[in-house]
């Protein structure tokens, strides 16, 4: 099998494997669901392709070339795949091979080939220009580095809440003492079992704006706090594109540890700040997939507003409409509805 057929192997192990469904309309072009189109069934292809020197039998209802281009094209998927360091472990990063081995193929061939995997096509990829910042940005107040983002703390495409470790030098030098002492209090209580008044205090920890995190059989105490994505506005989550933008954001940082470049604190107490993730800057993403506005009432700098209009033209994103309605004047009618 050689060792190419190992990692693949592995992969598919590792991704989510198509499973059948009575839904057909959940089911992508691949034949299984919307969740594990892409990366997983790619491998699995090529796995497939290494072993039988078949290609996937539905690939032609997607493509303009013969069965026998096609398995030209996956004899150099493989060795791209196998030259790859590392090897993809995204959609985007799957998309960006493919189409770097095809680049001299036709273009119904390559994005009939990405479209077969769910994979993203060319358009909607996003080269990431802006990294965490070397210096001190003007304006800066602080930074936190939190705990790994739990999905559900994703408000909207704009907000999400994230947890500090306590242990943090900022964080552990101003600590509550009615936290401190409950939390000493709780840990007695788990000691005995007492497990409904350990609860109840638990909870007025968390009332105070902390909470014990569990990470990997660990309990952190944490502080909370809730984030404003400085510069950027989503559409709101009962506007069209709402649901589509916090699924982007959703992507981007569930499970990670993210930098947060505090700037400012908004009448709601949130914190306004800039967010880096594995390297990235958050809202260049965003903005750049169409899944927000550059809030230019709040924010001028010049390079959010250019990846708005790159956005505009492709028409990405909520940018597909000829006229998107902007979440400050949706907020705005509401507020006048209710009045």
């Amino acid at each position: 099998m050689g060792f190419l057929g190992s990692v693949l192997r592995f992969l598919w192990g590792q991704c989510c494997k198509p499973t059948t469904t009575n839904d057909n309309e959940s089911l992508g072009p691949h034949g299984v669901s919307a969740t594990t189109v892409g990366i997983s069934a790619l491998a699995h292809d090529l796995l497939n392709f290494e072993t039988t020197s078949q290609v996937p039998q539905a690939l032609s209802k997607h493509v303009v070339s013969s069965k026998r281009a096609q398995s030209n094209w996956y004899k150099k998927l493989l060795e791209a795949w196998r030259n790859a360091k590392p090897p993809p472990k995204t959609p985007e990063e799957a998309s960006r091979l493919i189409i770097a081995t095809l680049k001299r193929h036709q273009k119904a061939d390559v994005e009939g080939l990405l479209a077969f995997y769910g994979l993203p096509l060319p358009h909607t990829l996003v080269e990431q220009t802006v990294g965490v910042p070397t210096h001190r940005p003007e304006g800066l107040k602080f930074e936190l580095q939190t705990l790994p983002v739990d999905g559900r703390a994703v408000a909207d495409g704009d907000t999400i809440t994230v947890y500090v470790n306590t242990t943090d030098p900022r964080e552990s030098a101003s600590i509550p003492n009615e936290v401190q002492i409950a939390a000493v209090h709780r840990s007695e209580a788990r000691s005995c079992r007492d497990y409904t008044r350990a609860d109840e205090l638990h909870q007025q920890i968390i009332n105070a704006g902390y909470r014990f995190i569990s990470i990997e059989n660990e309990e952190i105490l944490a502080r909370k706090y809730r984030i404003r994505l400085r510069g950027i506005d989503a559409p709101e989550s009962a506007m069209p594109y709402g649901k589509e933008a916090k699924d982007e954001l959703l992507k981007l940082v569930q499970g990670k540890c993210v930098d947060i470049f505090v700037f400012d604190q908004d009448r709601y107490g949130r914190l306004v700040g800039d967010i880096y993730c594995n390297g990235k800057f958050v809202q260049e993403t965003m903005l750049k997939k169409g899944m927000a506005w550059h809030y230019k009432a709040y924010d001028r700098r010049p390079e959010l507003d250019k990846w708005e209009r790159d956005a505009r033209a492709k028409r990405v994103g909520l940018w597909a409409s000829s006229n998107p309605e902007m979440p400050w004047e949706w907020r705005k009618n509401k507020r006048e509805q209710r009045r």
